[in-house]
Order: structure tokens, then sequence, then C-alpha cells
């Protein structure tokens, strides 16, 4: 999309909605009918961007109820899923203080994994397959690792080089299996 592209470049306030317009191929005019607001075109964009339903996806039909398989999938898709709207993701951390609604907007989606997640664990522990802990703060453990990572690679990985992406997915998932697994 040309006003991610342009927004992702020179941020929210930098790029006008004119330069939208003529790197789309529109008219202004056409861009106003379709958007109103080029804070609409952003939130439109937002919106598209939704993982939550891929993941959905993933929880309910493709895991396999084996622990260290399952988050590896999840790891992937997660990564997959980040790293295909990279530039939307980056216009959201530079621009949210700025711009009001944006923070909650894009929020939606992590709480949503959270919750899959969440819901994941509890199976697992029914099952017993992990110890019985809290659910919830697994969950939450499990996704800031992985965004953590997600921010570090943002940066073409150069805050800690020859630490691959892949690497740190089965590396961490390893780890957290062996210190839930019963």
């Amino acid at each position: 999309m040309a006003a991610i592209d342009l927004i992702a470049e020179k941020g929210y306030n930098g790029v006008t909605t004119a330069e939208i317009a003529s790197a789309a191929g529109l008219s202004e005019k056409t861009l106003f009918r379709h958007f109103g607001s080029k804070l609409n075109l952003l939130e439109s964009a937002i919106d598209r961007f939704r993982y939550a339903e891929e993941m959905r996806q993933l929880f309910e039909g493709k895991l396999v109820w084996d622990l260290e398989s399952d988050l590896y999938a999840i790891g992937v898709k997660y990564h997959e899923i980040m790293n295909r709207n990279r530039k939307l993701l980056m216009i959201s951390i530079k621009d949210e203080a700025h711009l009001p609604g944006l923070k909650e907007r894009k929020m939606q989606h992590p709480h949503q994994l959270l919750d899959f997640l969440d819901r994941y664990f509890r199976t697992m522990a029914e099952k017993g397959k992990i110890a019985n802990g809290n659910p919830r703060m697994l969950a939450f453990t499990f996704l800031m690792a992985n965004f953590g990572a997600f921010i570090n690679d943002l940066e073409a990985g150069e805050n800690y080089p020859g630490i691959g992406l892949d690497s740190f997915i089965r590396e961490s998932v390893k780890i957290f299996a062996r210190s839930v697994a019963r």
C-alpha cells in the first residue's frame, strides 16, 4: 500500500494526502471519497492487519497438543505475520503518541493472541501436559519474548548480531517447554 510506504518513510505528519494519492495513482479527491482523512486511511490499514484471525485458525485447527511443536508453530506464524506487516508496525510504534486511538486499535490483536495463548496453556494444564501455574502469565511471557525478538529483528538484527530469528524461536521454545513441562 502506497500510504504505508510513504508514512513509514516520512512519518505520519511528514507526508501529505496529495503525496499518498499520487503514489497510489489516485486523485486526492478520490482518496478523500474513500477514506475521508489521512487518519481514516491509516486506521483502515491497521484494521486490515488482522493477525488475530490467522492466529485463531492456527489455534483452532493446526495445533497437535505437543508443547514444543505447538509453541514452535505459534512462534513461526507470529513472526511471519509481524514481518509481513513490519512497516505498519513501525508506523504504529513511531507515531502512536501523536494519533489518538491508534494504540488501542493496534493493541486489539496482541490482546486476542494473549487470550488464545492463555486458553492453550489452560487446556495443556488440564490435559496434564504442563505444570499447573498461571496460564495468563505463561502466555504473556511467551508473547513478550517473541515481541522482543521481533523488535530486535525490526532493526535488521543489529542489536544482537549472530542470533538468527529461527534459532531464537527454536531455543526459546525448548527452554520454555522444559520450564513448564510436568
